[in-house]
């Protein structure tokens, strides 16, 4: 990985949370009388939860349920659930991470989950000094697929987009990746749904192969 900046997402590449967030989100629609499919899920993977709250919300004709009410239920049952048990990783991804860090790449974490939940994962794994750059997409106006927070990543890293080599494992987020410039290598998480890995520039069935 011959880049001056690798650029992590955090959900599906650090640790394996998709099932979690499946399993709350399934709770929070219920929670709140809110009709939805669990195989509608894959169609979020990447995707900030306000966004996808946003879209079901509006779909389903609910102006009586406030967006930041139930986001906010969502955020904190998650919290407590990644706080309270324990958080399965995805082989290979730390090691690598410190290996990069220790061999003077700049690195940048780039996700679309909320910031509390980036701060608790940056602490439960000891990866702060790691990252010159963290950034939650949650503090962003639009969530990926816009290429916003990779670019912004970019940036602050202080490299062009197209010195980027981005990590990812889905759809939203490789396309987001793509529309800022940059390179991707897609890591196909089994657990991430069926994701179109198409756009990226090498796809890898383990992080350890990298």
């Amino acid at each position: 990985m011959q880049t001056p900046a690798v650029i992590f997402d955090m959900d599906g590449i650090i640790i394996d949370s998709e099932p979690l967030h499946a399993r709350v989100k399934l709770l929070v629609f219920r929670h709140f009388g809110i009709p939805f499919r669990e195989e509608e899920l894959k169609d979020f993977v990447g995707r900030t939860s306000k966004d996808m709250f946003s879209e079901v919300l509006a779909r389903e004709g609910r102006g009586d349920i406030a967006l930041e009410e139930i986001v906010r239920y969502k955020h904190e049952a998650y919290l407590r659930e990644l706080e309270e048990g324990a958080v399965p990783v995805v082989e290979g991804t730390l090691p690598l991470i410190r290996r990069l860090h220790g061999e003077g790449k700049r690195l940048a974490l780039a996700t679309s989950s909320w910031d509390r939940v980036m701060e608790a994962v940056l602490d439960r794994f000891d990866l702060r000094e790691c990252f010159d750059s963290v950034l939650s997409g949650s503090t962003l106006p639009r969530s990926k697929p816009d290429p916003a927070i990779y670019n912004l990543s970019a940036k602050r890293l202080g490299v062009e987009p197209a010195a980027c080599t981005v990590i990812e494992d889905s759809a939203s987020g490789i396309l987001a990746a793509k529309r800022a410039g940059m390179q991707v290598v897609a890591y196909r998480n089994p657990n991430s749904g069926n994701q179109d890995l198409t756009l990226a520039d090498r796809v890898v069935d383990s992080m350890t192969e990298l």
